[in-house]
């Protein structure tokens, strides 16, 4: 059967995966890009945005594990976009353009389902109202026996690790404290105990890479 793997999921120090107050214009929240600094300058970051360039080190070796064997992803609403509620404008497609990078159906989490979404480059968005359980059943179904990825945000990571639906965690511990926002740990306890293989690596951005990971 499928994997189902979170990658270059990052959290602060005290344990948040986003910041407070999301908008357009702010989509971490007042997090910023305090999270994610250690990524954007990675060449793998730099190619999804048709770029060249960038480092090449530990980080970015972590960073590209994301794609390889991947055939569906799972997000939250909250990872599509900033509204909340009834969609009140059904033309927004999404933080990444027209041709997101993900190339694979992606099954966005909502309570208000609207009709699929097809972008350029092999991205479909589905908006569905499901359970994590009925959720992976649709993205394995549509992953050809590919790999699932859980997207983010911070809930939806949670409720699959709830629910013990992940096999490969990727987090990356940010040495921030944000104080607010949405945590990723919490409801959690002993969740180390589930992944036979723990491992950790830090680089010189300062970013801790966890990694826990079953058979």
């Amino acid at each position: 059967m499928s994997r189902v793997r979170v990658h270059n999921f990052a959290v602060s120090l005290d344990g948040y995966g986003t910041g407070e107050g999301q908008t357009l214009e702010a989509p971490f929240g007042h997090a910023g890009q305090r999270l994610h600094g250690w990524f954007f300058g990675t060449g793998a970051f730099r190619e999804m945005q048709g770029k060249s360039g960038g480092e090449a080190g530990a980080d970015d070796a972590f960073a590209r594990r994301w794609e390889p064997g991947i055939g569906a992803e799972i997000m939250g609403r909250n990872k599509f976009g900033p509204q909340r509620g009834p969609w009140q404008d059904e033309e927004w497609k999404g933080w990444w353009g027209d041709n997101p990078p993900f190339h694979t159906p992606v099954f966005v989490l909502t309570h208000h389902p609207r009709p699929s979404l097809e972008m350029e480059g092999g991205t479909t968005f589905h908006f569905i109202d499901a359970t994590p359980q009925e959720a992976l059943r649709q993205a394995r179904e549509a992953a050809g026996g590919l790999d699932v990825r859980i997207g983010g945000g911070p809930e939806t990571v949670r409720q699959f690790l709830a629910a013990d639906l992940v096999d490969h965690l990727h987090v990356v511990l940010v040495p921030i404290v944000l104080g607010r926002g949405e945590r990723l740990w919490d409801g959690l306890e002993e969740l180390e105990s589930r992944f036979p293989t723990v491992e950790s690596v830090t680089t010189p951005s300062g970013v801790t890479h966890l990694t826990f990971t079953r058979p």
